[in-house]
């Protein structure tokens, strides 16, 4: 049992799914995993374990922000050996091409927080997914039509942000803002796992369009089950 999770060794699938919100994980273990068991409920941070197709997976809720998911995902790997993180999260899209409720696949993750210091890098590290979920993610997207958009993301500390500051990385060419995939990354990067950030649009910096609070925990399906199909592939 790690600090933070409730689990014992072998509760907890090798592939994980970790949507930020507990209430998501919680909708996940009820619609779309066969005989699912809560394994944990410290701190209200629902984790489940059942299967998809056969196949174990877990859902793990991990909070908001690079701290809360740096927790969840480093016991999840050095705690109880998980060898594939799947975020399922939402963003802000800074551009009018990307509609709510669309997919993106974080191929990298920007970032303007100092979680990369905790490993002492000599330089500016440049967190990115792996290949072998992106690859699987792509395989995943063919076989049942879900279509999605990938590139770069840029994962902030501050959620409430003032004045144009998006559009700098707009400029650049990030397409969306979230809170966690940087972290999510770098932790797996230094643990040689995989990992990957699989996010529905939920709110968009141009046209000013928003979610409900309801379609962000239940309305995101697409996004979830492309995660459900990559973990299984």
């Amino acid at each position: 049992m790690s600090l933070h999770i409730a689990a014992s060794k072998g509760q907890i699938a090798e592939t994980v799914l970790l949507p930020g919100d507990p209430l998501r994980a919680e909708f996940i273990a009820e619609n779309f995993l066969e005989g699912a068991v809560k394994y944990t409920d410290i701190r209200n941070m629902y984790g489940f374990t059942g299967t998809y197709k056969g196949v174990p997976v877990s859902v793990q809720g991990t909070g908001m922000g690079m701290p809360s998911m740096g927790i969840y995902s480093w016991e999840l790997i050095t705690q109880y050996d998980v060898k594939n993180l799947i975020r399922i999260g939402t963003a802000g899209a800074f551009s009018d091409k990307l509609n709510l409720g669309d997919v993106v696949l974080a191929l990298a993750a920007s970032t303007d927080s100092n979680y990369q210091h905790a490993f002492d890098i000599p330089g500016q590290f440049s967190p990115c997914a792996s290949w072998e979920l992106v690859e699987k993610a792509y395989e995943a997207s063919k076989a049942t039509g879900i279509r999605f958009k990938a590139g770069n993301v840029v994962t902030c500390d501050v959620f409430y942000e003032f004045g144009d500051w998006w559009k700098k990385w707009s400029k650049m060419g990030v397409m969306a803002v979230e809170m966690e995939t940087a972290a999510l990354y770098m932790n797996a990067a230094y643990n040689d796992v995989n990992a990957l950030s699989i996010i529905s649009i939920s709110d968009n910096f141009v046209t000013g369009a928003k979610s409900s609070v309801e379609d962000r925990t239940k309305a995101f399906t697409d996004m979830m089950k492309l995660a459900l199909e990559t973990a299984v592939k």
